[in-house]
């Protein structure tokens, strides 16, 4: 997906960071709802994101998928799935693609996934 015209700039990551980036258009468009709904707990999931995307301190609130949501497929490959809690409700899914230190953001929304239920 490239920016356009009016857009927020995302810096690029540097030294260990990783790469954050979305993965379809409708996690972009729920990573904005979030945002608009909780700015400061977005802010530093995408901070733990960019910093330690796949930590071996899980929490209940940020951890790995189990079961059959524990991985997903970006552009053919099969890669690990977390999810860390904005808000009571609102949750961001997103891959780890350890190869090229990006992480693929699949699921933003302000609402409990049906899913996990």
């Amino acid at each position: 997906m490239s920016p356009k015209r009016g857009e927020r700039a995302a810096p690029p990551p540097a030294g260990d960071e990783w790469d954050v980036r979305f993965a379809n258009g409708e996690a972009a468009k729920g990573w904005e709802a979030l945002g608009a709904q909780a700015p400061g707990n977005t802010r530093a999931a995408w901070q733990t994101m960019r910093t330690d995307p796949s930590p071996a301190a899980r929490t209940e609130r940020h951890h790995r998928l189990k079961g059959e949501l524990a991985h997903g497929t970006h552009r053919g490959e099969r890669m690990d799935r977390w999810q860390i809690e904005v808000t009571a409700g609102g949750r961001i899914w997103y891959l780890v693609d350890i190869e090229r230190r990006t992480v693929w953001i699949d699921r933003a929304s302000t609402s409990h996934p049906k899913a996990t239920d």
